[in-house]
């Protein structure tokens, strides 16, 4: 993301930024760009398209963070544009998505939940902000996210629409089913419960080729059965939620034991 400027050389005072400079940037400003695409085909009935643009904006989310790490260009402005990129792409777009998708036809009340599911994902990533520089935070200090990130908030609010494509079932479209649904997402997103953060994740080097083996088959599923695998990751990510509870438990009572010791 955008960091330090550098003189150009005809010393006239101007700053200048180099391409590696832009590039986290510019990968953020694309994923804005796709979750407002996902909310075009949104208003224009393309659901399993602004499914793909919001599904493609959490994949650049991903990258922008890396790329940003990698080429040490970390900066305050691009945190903040990630963040605004954030909650136009796993905020407004999903909420929209839904609400035009399914909760619109619960009145008022799918449009209060789909609001606040909206207003927990922008509420999440200003507390983020607000506690970027924060060293005791418990949760980072272990490894976990507090609550569920934006990008899997977005995947797990959509889960009813890739069940809906994959199995062709419009259980939850127009049930209140769906507003129970949306509203615990939304309740997960902005609380404080231990999340795993994949930043953390260590592969041990006998795991190697098996990981990367369940790598390529979950793509090579992804191009035949596009839903259901998408939606059996987003299922199995809400079953981590209660065991990401259980691991933070026992590594916080390890470590209030190992300071009593000291």
């Amino acid at each position: 993301m955008v960091k330090r400027a550098s003189r150009n050389s005809s010393g006239n005072g101007r700053r200048t930024f180099t391409a590696r400079m832009m590039a986290a940037n510019v990968v953020t400003t694309l994923a804005l760009c796709s979750g407002m695409t996902a909310i075009r085909f949104a208003i224009e009935g393309r659901f399993q398209l602004a499914v793909v643009f919001v599904v493609a904006a959490a994949v650049l989310d991903a990258m922008d963070g890396a790329i940003a790490r990698l080429l040490k260009s970390t900066s305050r402005f691009g945190a903040e544009l990630d963040s605004l990129s954030d909650v136009v792409a796993f905020g407004m777009a999903p909420a929209f998505l839904l609400y035009a998708w399914g909760l619109g036809d619960m009145g008022r009340v799918g449009w209060i939940v789909a609001l606040a599911f909206g207003v927990s994902v922008a509420l999440r990533l200003a507390r983020y902000n607000a506690s970027i520089d924060e060293a005791d935070d418990p949760y980072k200090a272990m490894g976990f996210f507090t609550g569920v990130p934006a990008p899997a908030g977005a995947m797990l609010v959509l889960l009813p629409m890739l069940l809906d494509f994959a199995f062709e079932s419009a259980l939850f479209q127009k049930s209140f089913v769906l507003v129970g649904y949306v509203a615990i997402i939304a309740t997960l997103v902005v609380s404080r419960v231990p999340t795993f953060s994949l930043k953390q994740l260590r592969v041990r080097r006998e795991a190697m080729v098996p990981s990367l083996f369940v790598i390529a088959l979950f793509a090579a599923s992804v191009t035949v059965y596009r839903w259901a695998a998408i939606a059996i990751v987003a299922i199995a990510y809400l079953a981590s939620i209660l065991l990401s509870w259980r691991v933070y438990r026992r590594k916080f009572k390890i470590a209030d034991s190992n300071a009593a010791q000291d």
